[in-house]
């Protein structure tokens, strides 16, 4: 999984990139091949925005989130993205003739 972190008029400490490096490494459970993950940090007056778009063979995810500081920002994106990436997996392996539920059982 590669991920790429940049800001948006917003300086992306060592400290900052590392987290948003740990909080998607488990995206990377999900899937076995390689995707990207490109990760956008801003600040719009108060709020903390933080916008991932996700680039999988054959399909694009994106997700975005907003809070008051940006590690609670980027642990709501890193769990919508979760989400995301659960629903397309339902969905891929639906098309094999077989569930999630049925290979988790």
């Amino acid at each position: 999984m590669h991920i790429e972190t940049y800001g948006q008029q917003l300086e992306i400490t060592p400290a900052l990139r590392e987290y948003v490096e740990t909080k998607f490494q488990r995206l990377a459970r999900h899937f076995g091949h390689h995707c990207e993950v490109r990760t956008q940090l801003s600040i719009d007056r108060l709020e903390h925005q933080a916008v991932a778009t996700v680039n999988l063979p054959g399909r694009t995810l994106h997700a975005d989130a907003s809070a008051s500081t940006m590690y609670a920002a980027i642990d709501l994106l890193a769990d919508k993205l979760d989400r995301l990436l659960l629903k397309h997996k339902e969905k891929s392996q639906s098309h094999d003739g077989t569930s999630l539920r049925d290979v988790q059982e």
